[in-house]
């Protein structure tokens, strides 16, 4: 198989998870004779300074032109006092409009070999861990109407959560089917005792399900939800919500699998098309220190050839790559607790051992 990817290194650690993340890519198809090409191209802070645009035209045309997207990070406080739609953020938000990247899927695994990284009392994780948060990613609350005015007790912000009854159908397809692949147990998040958008959203996950007739559907309140993921993680297995919401379940989520560095996640459009990103963020305080983790970069990549190139048996080795190197003791330092059994490894030794596990 050959493929372009189109590579977003970004800012601050984004760059050195990037590479190592290409380094185990190159790997795989020298490993099982594919070939993958790549153009880079500018997003986020960078952007801004080359550009004067946290996302250039011309990014989302190499974006376009591409069979996938790898992303490393954008964001970081050199950046903090632009005005809100001049911040590297907006470079993300673009790509997913540009892009029609609509359906985030952010796996939650704890590796057995991290279980003592995990915050949670042992009991509630013991025998592993593995869950996935559906998040809608192009509506809601960070896509609706915003402003400000002036009111009788001062000045005045809004931001308009709306949804389309299309928007919540499509998301939910994409969980339903998903959970289907799994362990057929589905939990849509929602605030539909408050909010009148979460009451549609409820109706059309209710309706959608009777399509869907082996997979068990709940319902969970959001502020019900967050507690329950860290009182009983375990009785999840694929959480469907909408963007905000989305977007806290997963952070959460993911510092029960012992770091959020550990974590991968895929942006898909309509088919095969998606955005591929480590969930951790630019981290400028460790940022050419050599101390990032560029896991969940490299398993952002086993997402790659899993969900757009359908190549699982390439996805399967990168995965055992990386719990190979934590098996044997390797551990970078978001993940390393002082125990003296343990190996600290810099990025690119995290990414050269995980390459050759291959």
């Amino acid at each position: 198989m050959k493929a372009q990817i189109a590579v977003i290194p970004g800012d601050g650690i984004g760059p050195e998870v990037v590479e190592q993340a290409l380094l185990a890519l190159d790997k795989v198809g020298e490993r099982f004779g594919h070939e993958f090409t790549y153009k880079t191209a500018l997003a986020g802070g960078c952007a801004i300074d080359a550009a004067g645009t946290p996302l250039p035209q011309e990014t989302l045309e190499i974006c376009k032109a591409s069979d996938a997207v790898l992303l490393g990070a954008i964001g970081g406080w050199k950046w903090d006092s632009l005005p809100g739609d001049q911040r590297p953020e907006r470079g993300l938000l673009g790509l997913r409009a540009g892009l029609a990247l609509f359906a985030n899927l952010r796996p939650a695994v704890l590796f057995e070999e991290l279980a003592d990284a995990c915050p949670l009392r042992p009991e509630l994780v013991a025998g592993g861990l593995d869950l996935v948060v559906v998040r809608e990613l192009t509506g809601g609350i960070y896509f609706g109407e915003r402003g400000r005015k002036d009111t009788p007790t001062g000045r005045a912000a809004f931001d308009v959560e709306l949804y389309s009854e299309g928007e919540v159908r499509r998301i939910a397809e994409v969980a339903f089917s998903l959970a289907m692949k799994r362990r057929k147990r589905l939990t849509s998040v929602d605030k539909a005792n408050v909010l009148e958008s979460s009451r549609l959203w409820r109706e059309v996950v209710t309706d959608v399900a009777k399509g869907y007739p082996e997979v068990a559907l709940s319902h969970l309140y959001v502020d019900n939800a967050a507690m329950q993921l860290v009182s009983s993680p375990k009785q999840f297995d694929v959480i469907v919500t909408n963007n905000m919401f989305g977007d806290i379940l997963s952070d959460e989520a993911s510092i029960i699998t012992g770091s959020i560095g550990m974590l991968p996640s895929a942006s898909l459009a309509q088919g095969n098309f998606g955005l591929y990103e480590p969930v951790h963020g630019s981290a400028p305080d460790i940022a050419g220190q050599d101390k990032a983790n560029p896991m969940a970069a490299i398993l952002s990549i086993a997402m790659m050839l899993r969900y757009t190139f359908g190549l699982g048996s390439e996805a399967d080795a990168v995965e055992a790559a990386v719990q190979s190197v934590l098996r044997k003791g390797f551990r970078t330092g978001d993940i390393h607790r002082g125990e003296a059994s343990l190996t600290l490894v810099g990025t690119r030794e995290a990414g050269q051992l995980i390459a050759g596990e291959i």
